[in-house]
C-alpha cells in the first residue's frame, strides 16, 4: 500500500495510507517555514514525540477541529485532556498502541521535554506502522548506541532524523545514526528553521542509505 507523506516543516509530518491520516509534531502557527496553517490539517490521529512548543505546536486546535486522537506520553495526554481534548491514547517507551491502521510505538530519545514551564514527561521517538510500512521518527535526540537495536528490531523503511545540531544531533552524528538504523531512506529534519539550527547538511550522507530531502510543503508518494 502506498503512503502519502507530507512534510509540514521543522519536524512535522502528515502521513496517510488513504484511509487514516496521522499528524506527527504539528508545529505550524509560529513556524517560520511552514506552508500550512493549523486549519488546513485534516487527520485522525496526532502523534507527539515530546512537549516542547516546536513539536506540540498546534495540537490542541488540530485535535479540536478534527476530533482527532492524541497519542503521546502520559503527561502530555493528561495535559491535553485538561485542555478539552476528548480522545487520547497515552503510552511510553517500550510499548505499542494499536490502532485501526497498525500501531504506534515509543522509543527512547535523549532530550528534555516541557511546555510553558510544565514537565511533560520523557522525550521519545516514534515508530509508525501504517499501510504495511514502518517509519521511525527519532524526535529530538542525541546519537545513542541503541539506535542500532531500533534498526534491528523495527527494521524501518524510513527514518526521520534531526540534523540541526545544538539541541539535537548535527549532520555528522545523524549520518552515523542512519548507518546504525539502516533504513532504506533517511529524511533530515529539525534543521534550517531558525539561524540557531544548521542549514548545512553536507555531512549527512550515510553509506547504503538514500537521503530524501524534503522542503516544507513537499509531498512524497511512497510506494516502498
Amino acid at each position: 500500500m502506498s503512503l502519502k507523506i507530507t512534510f509540514l516543516g521543522h519536524s512535522g509530518f502528515l502521513i496517510s495510507d488513504g484511509q487514516y491520516t496521522v499528524a506527527i509534531d504539528p508545529f505550524l502557527t509560529d513556524n517560520p517555514v511552514a506552508q500550512h496553517k493549523a486549519a488546513d490539517i485534516h487527520c485522525d490521529y496526532i502523534a507527539l514525540t515530546h512537549g516542547h512548543a516546536d513539536h506540540f505546536g498546534d495540537t490542541l486546535s488540530i485535535a479540536a477541529n478534527n476530533d482527532a486522537t492524541v497519542i503521546a506520553n502520559f503527561e502530555i495526554c493528561a495535559y491535553c485532556e485538561s485542555q478539552g481534548v476528548r480522545k487520547t491514547e497515552p503510552g511510553n517507551p517500550g510499548g505499542r498502541i494499536y490502532t485501526p491502521f497498525g500501531y504506534i510505538a515509543f522509543t527512547p530519545a535523549i532530550h528534555s521535554s516541557s511546555y510553558e514551564g510544565m514537565y511533560m514527561g520523557v522525550a521519545a521517538g516514534l515508530v509508525l506502522d501504517i499501510g504495511g510500512h514502518k517509519i521511525y521518527h527519532a524526535g529530538d535526540t542525541a546519537l545513542f548506541s541503541d539506535m542500532a537495536m531500533i534498526g534491528e528490531v523495527v527494521k524501518p523503511e524510513i527514518a526521520m532524523l534531526p540534523c540541526g545540531d545544538r539541541f539535537t544531533m548535527g549532520p555528522r552524528l545523524a549520518r552515523m545514526a542512519a548507518e546504525m538504523i539502516k533504513p532504506k531512506y533517511a529524511v533530515p529534519v529539525h534543521h534550517s528553521t531558525w539561524p540557531l539550527l544548521t542549514s548545512d547538511l553536507s555531512e549527512f550522507h550515510p553509506n547504503d542509505v538514500t537521503v530524501k530531502h524534503m522542503a516544507p510543503g513537499d509531498i512524497w508518494n511512497y510506494e516502498g
